[in-house]
């Protein structure tokens, strides 16, 4: 019978200890194993989700707060990030920032995005014009070597 990987031995050193860099659990956890309390909790409630469920629903509706929150948690989804939809002018170059940022600035302004979605498009302005400054180094770069080589 072939003997299992999770029962394979590591080397140790002299004092008992592993050996450095080597784990003393090779295999590491079982893929999909939970542990004693998500087990536990499991075991007993098994059945009881359909009963649990319903006594929270006439809780919430009976006016407990605590119990409302809980079935909108799980009824709604927290809010993730959405579409942001404005006019931004195109950018091409970096003289083009400036005109993004206003445009940026105006639709937080009047409310069409909140501020943290103003941030994070200005976020993604910025790594664009980082880019389009680094290609713009890169060129200038390769045009200033075939004009060295050029000379020698």
């Amino acid at each position: 019978m072939p003997e299992s990987d999770l029962h394979f031995q590591v080397d140790r050193a002299p004092g008992g200890q592993f050996v450095k860099g080597q784990s003393g659990n090779p295999a590491g956890k079982p893929q999909g194993c939970r542990n004693h309390a998500t087990r536990t909790a499991e075991a007993l409630l098994d059945g009881e989700a359909e009963a649990l469920t319903r006594k929270a629903v006439t809780l919430a509706l009976g006016g407990d707060a605590l119990a409302l929150r809980l079935c909108l948690d799980r009824v709604i989804a927290p809010r993730r990030d959405r579409p942001v939809q404005f006019a931004l002018p195109p950018i091409t170059d970096v003289a083009d920032v400036a005109k993004a940022m206003t445009a940026i600035t105006a639709a937080v302004a009047e409310g069409a995005i909140t501020p943290g979605e103003g941030a994070e498009v200005a976020k993604v302005v910025d790594a664009l014009v980082r880019a389009i400054e680094a290609s713009d180094f890169d060129r200038r770069l390769t045009a200033l070597e075939a004009a060295n080589a050029a000379d020698l």
